[in-house]
């Protein structure tokens, strides 16, 4: 039985179960029955209790019957790590690409084939528990919210939508249909990050003041400087591709060689989230559940000058370095009221007193660098953290886990096991918040005012065109 439950009602059902667990765990707490009651009414104030359940049985031959949509580039990686759990069942796969699901078949050539993901979720239906979505991002969220409307289970490549309206919409439909979900940031279920969403949690550095985060990977952004403005003419799609299906949700485009399909779409606004979008959900996760962190207060973006001074650009591409900042509200892991925290990428970096922490040493091109009120916590992306200055926290006890597989853990939940490490209840907020950064990069130097409750910028009204788009015709979600 697959039973599901209002969005609003699980936040209420978080603040009561953390209440129930306070008082089971310290003895000395005098939260009295009547206490609880009145205190768990309160959190649920607005938030009514919708259930309703459905049938998802569990697969008559124990394993986890699922379809890969999308077998090409990272997708072409998702399978083959589904591929190796002896508890999943690849049943059917599906690519635009003939070439991409030629070459998946000859590993599966027991798996039914598509071209089309809406054709195998409807025809799958009955077939299949779970998916996962590894298309460009311009594509997430309709399939994503198709088949949770099915009460299939989803991994989700990051991010987990393009934009921060379908994000939304698809953590209120994750939440209300009851299913298991999982965000591609594999490394959250590693040693590292698991390490430092700890050693935040523990307070090994203190109050947090100030979080630096960057994505600086030598040559990773000088692709985009071969993009834009957009080629003024294009040609027929190759016979192995179907371009329509690629294309999707976004404006019609003439199909051009070497600059969208396979994986250099992230370039272009229309199918992609810039850098920022694309690596931000791995470089924040830790920092934003160590924390604990809530929906921003007011971001605003510096973009590269080249990029702003063209109009061209700026209609169809990403730029090529972005420094966007964040103020998040504070809590009991922060030194304020407020929290700053920075994104650099491309052709900016983090301030060199912030890099010289690092005490001579290579400061990582990808991490978090996390100011707290008794040290630093310096982040390496998939890597382990360090605490500075290293000297001060020589013999301080650094709390010990066993590194843990992203794709497995889905499984497992998918078959009733605990919760996974990212599912989109706890990655959605987050998800928001970065591409938030995403719309400050379109009105650069603009401060922006952050209202989460209504889902809208409200001191400058002309950023909230890029809180959602408008898809082709054919291609709208219903009820969206």
């Amino acid at each position: 039985m697959n039973c599901k439950i209002s969005y609003l009602a699980l936040l209420a059902f978080y603040v009561a179960f953390n209440i129930i667990h306070q008082a089971m765990t310290n003895h000395n707490n005098s939260l009295s029955r009547r206490k609880f009651i009145q205190t768990a009414a309160t959190a649920a104030i607005g938030a009514p209790l919708i259930i309703r359940c459905s049938g998802n049985a569990p697969s008559s031959n124990g394993k986890l019957n699922h379809a890969c949509i999308g077998v090409g580039g990272m997708g072409w990686s998702d399978l083959n790590k589904f591929k190796e759990d002896p508890n999943v069942q690849i049943v059917a796969i599906c690519d635009v690409d003939a070439d991409n699901l030629k070459k998946a078949s000859e590993i599966l050539p027991d798996a039914r084939t598509y071209s089309d993901w809406r054709e195998l979720l409807r025809k799958e239906e009955n077939n299949i528990d779970s998916v996962n979505v590894t298309v460009p991002d311009h594509n997430h969220f309709p399939i994503a919210m198709m088949a949770i409307r099915m009460g299939k289970h989803v991994y989700c490549q990051k991010p987990m939508c393009h934009d921060v309206a379908e994000v939304r919409a698809l953590t209120e439909a994750t939440v209300k249909n009851g299913v298991i979900t999982q965000l591609g940031t594999q490394i959250a279920s590693r040693k590292g990050d698991l390490t430092a969403v700890q050693l935040i949690k523990d307070g090994a550095i203190g109050k947090i003041k100030h979080a630096y985060l960057c994505s600086n990977r030598p040559g990773a952004v000088e692709n985009y400087r071969l993009f834009g403005p957009r080629p003024p003419q294009g040609q027929a799609a190759p016979a192995n591709l179907n371009w329509d299906i690629w294309i999707g949700t976004a404006p019609m485009r003439p199909y051009a060689p070497e600059i969208y399909h396979q994986t250099k779409w992230r370039a272009w606004q229309d199918f992609g989230t810039g850098w920022s979008g694309d690596i931000g959900c791995h470089i924040f996760d830790a920092v934003w559940k160590g924390i604990g962190l809530k929906p921003p207060i007011s971001v605003i973006a510096e973009v590269q000058k080249s990029w702003k001074d063209s109009p061209e650009r700026r209609t169809d591409n990403w730029p090529q370095g972005d420094h966007i900042t964040w103020m998040f509200p504070g809590n009991d892991k922060t030194d304020s009221d407020v929290l700053p925290l920075e994104w650099f990428d491309g052709e900016f970096y983090p301030p060199t007193e912030v890099r010289d922490l690092y005490a001579g040493k290579e400061y990582p091109a990808e991490s978090a660098m996390l100011i707290g009120t008794e040290g630093a916590l310096l982040n390496p992306h998939d890597e382990f953290p360090v605490l500075l200055p290293e000297s001060k926290f020589a013999n301080y006890k650094i709390p010990e886990f066993e590194a843990g597989n992203h794709y497995h853990s889905f499984v497992v939940a998918c078959l009733g096991g605990p919760k996974t490490e990212s599912h989109f209840a706890q990655t959605g907020p987050m998800t928001e918040a970065i591409l938030l950064g995403t719309v400050a990069i379109r009105v650069p130097d603009t401060l922006l005012e952050w209202n989460a409750g209504k889902m809208a910028v409200t001191n400058y009204p002309e950023a909230n065109k890029y809180l959602r788009r408008d898809y082709r015709k054919g291609w709208k979600v219903t009820g969206f």
